[in-house]
């Protein structure tokens, strides 16, 4: 399959790429944990069916350690036994706001609060704007049809 768009060769899309990306750097530098960056990453990114970025995250993740067990579990975390309360709060709250057409009311009080007690103002302003970010991703991937399964771990960052 080729991209309707070549991302790398259109000037007005490395104009406005280098800004986003720059976005998602900042991301990766700031207090929420890594670990928790590429599974809400890759959770989104399952919710959207986006290839190009399910490739992309699992790969980080497995070349940062995650084991093949917990990204497999991602897509099933309620059942899974491997993820922390924090991760899970973190993966609710990414698929309410990935899911805003399906819940009129948005991310829910109760999800909210539950990502409240695990991480601080900073952490959870980054898991917002990840969750945010990742959806503007996927939809960019998706939308030109951004093959997936060439992506070289690190690529990005």
């Amino acid at each position: 399959m080729d991209a309707r768009l070549n991302y790398f060769a259109s000037p007005t899309a490395g104009q406005i790429l280098k800004h986003f990306m720059a976005a998602g750097k900042a991301l990766k530098g700031s207090p929420l944990p890594a670990v928790t960056q590429e599974l809400v990453a890759l959770r989104v990114s399952q919710i959207n069916g986006c290839a190009a970025c399910i490739d992309m995250h699992t790969k980080d993740a497995t070349a940062a350690g995650e084991t093949s067990v917990r990204l497999n579990l991602v897509a099933a975390w309620r059942e899974a036994t491997v993820f922390t309360e924090a991760e899970r709060a973190a993966l609710a709250l990414a698929e309410e706001g990935t899911r805003v057409a399906d819940a009129a009311g948005g991310v829910g009080d109760e999800v909210w609060a539950h990502a409240a007690m695990h991480y601080d103002e900073e952490q959870l302003t980054a898991l917002v704007t990840l969750v945010a970010f990742m959806n503007a991703a996927n939809r960019l991937n998706i939308i030109t049809r951004q093959p997936a399964g060439g992506y070289e771990p690190g690529r990005f960052h």
